[in-house]
């Protein structure tokens, strides 16, 4: 099988590619491990920047974004007795996030590609990647038992953190940065209408929690539970019960209970990939970098490198251009740091980090400073809906 650009991976960002790349004419084959209806199911992020808004339109795909989607002009952190708002509308010009969950984009997306007929393979196994150091990349994987090759002349590796394509890296070409945090986030996803219209971090002494929401009915909620902790230690009723305690009193009277549809824990963690490309492999989204969930980056960092790799390669088969390629990894981590850096900031302001009084007291001084701050709120705005892009010629 001969194709321009093979993609490993199903996901948001492997979906997205293929059919920017498909919409300029250019040739692609999506390998993927999983089956569809698994990879439909995975329960992810919600809040999409401005910029990634944007990309989902230009694909085509963001009809049902925009008619179910919820615009957001703000949140609200909560510490300390006090109940603060972010005006994202008013402190950076207009800007917005939609909160559109990320399993609703990938259905969009997949019903997209199927109108195509796109060439899509799941449920793969054996995926290796071989002579991407190299001007004739390959993809072999088995499929219905039978063995498959794809020749290209990119790989796209969208396959995430536990993907194949960055492990196939020489170690000593690729620098990992690690950060792990001692704790996660225990989810809880419920057909019950959200708390507040809008989202609310909140930093309390027995830990962070947040309320979200993926529609006007179904609500999605988050508390801080040890690194080690296991979900069959959370009934129903002990998470609820623990999500009121750390919400101010206000808010914690009007949470309305029901039974979970899904728990899990994830654990949080940061982690940067230099650089994201060897020879003709291009890694994008997790594959590359995971950022810590607060304050929801994952998917628009992953949604901003397809939108690099898509200029790149439309540059590239178009206009004969290969310095959009060149540059990627430069263009992507520029904006990767930047998201790093907010998320682990944000993550050390709003979370339990040890019972040291003296780091708690500064955790509310800095909350104090930067809600009572125009300046100090307007950062948060600017890095809540999304730097602008910078590209590197």
């Amino acid at each position: 099988m001969r194709t321009q650009v093979g993609i490993v991976g199903a996901g948001p960002s492997g979906m997205l590619l293929s059919h920017l790349l498909d919409l300029a004419g250019i040739d692609n084959i999506v390998v993927e491990r999983r089956s569809q209806a698994y990879v439909e199911r995975r329960i992810r992020a919600g809040v999409l920047e401005q910029g990634t808004a944007e990309l989902i339109n230009r694909a085509g795909v963001g009809e049902r974004m925009h008619t179910e989607g919820l615009i957001h002009t703000g949140f609200a952190i909560a510490f300390d007795g006090r109940h603060e708002r972010i005006d994202l509308f008013g402190l950076t010009d207009g800007g917005t996030v939609i909160v559109y969950g990320q399993t609703e984009l990938q259905k969009d997306l997949f019903e997209t590609r199927a109108d195509i007929n796109a060439r899509i393979f799941f449920e793969v196994d054996d995926v290796a990647i071989h002579d991407f150091d190299g001007s004739s990349p390959k993809i072999h994987y088995h499929r219905g038992g039978h063995e498959e090759i794809i020749e290209c002349d990119f790989i796209a590796g969208c396959d995430g953190f536990h993907g194949i394509c960055r492990q196939s890296i020489p170690a000593n070409a690729v620098t990992k940065y690690i950060l792990a945090y001692p704790f996660g986030w225990l989810g809880v996803l419920a057909d019950v209408p959200p708390v507040s219209d809008e989202l609310i971090y909140a930093n309390h002494e027995r830990g962070f929690c947040l309320c979200s929401m993926r529609s006007r009915s179904r609500s999605r909620y988050y508390i801080q539970v040890n690194g080690d902790d296991s979900v069959d230690a959370w009934s129903d009723e002990a998470f609820w019960d623990e999500l009121r305690r750390r919400l101010p009193p206000e808010v914690a009277e009007s949470v309305t209970t029901g039974p979970s549809i899904e728990k899990s824990i994830a654990p949080l963690r940061s982690y940067v990939a230099e650089p994201m490309q060897f020879g003709s492999l291009f890694l994008a989204g997790d594959a590359a970098h995971i950022v810590p969930p607060t304050g929801a980056k994952g998917l628009n960092l992953a949604a901003a490198d397809v939108r690099f790799l898509s200029e790149a390669l439309i540059a590239y088969y178009n206009d004969r251009r290969s310095d959009l390629l060149e540059n990627y990894s430069r263009n992507c981590l520029d904006r990767v740091w930047k998201a790093e850096r907010f998320s682990w900031w944000f993550t050390r302001m709003t979370h339990r980090l040890s019972d040291d009084q003296f780091n708690n007291r500064m955790q509310l001084a800095e909350l104090d400073y930067v809600t009572s701050s125009r300046s100090g709120m307007t950062m948060i705005a600017e890095n809540y809906v999304g730097l602008p892009f910078a590209t590197r010629n």
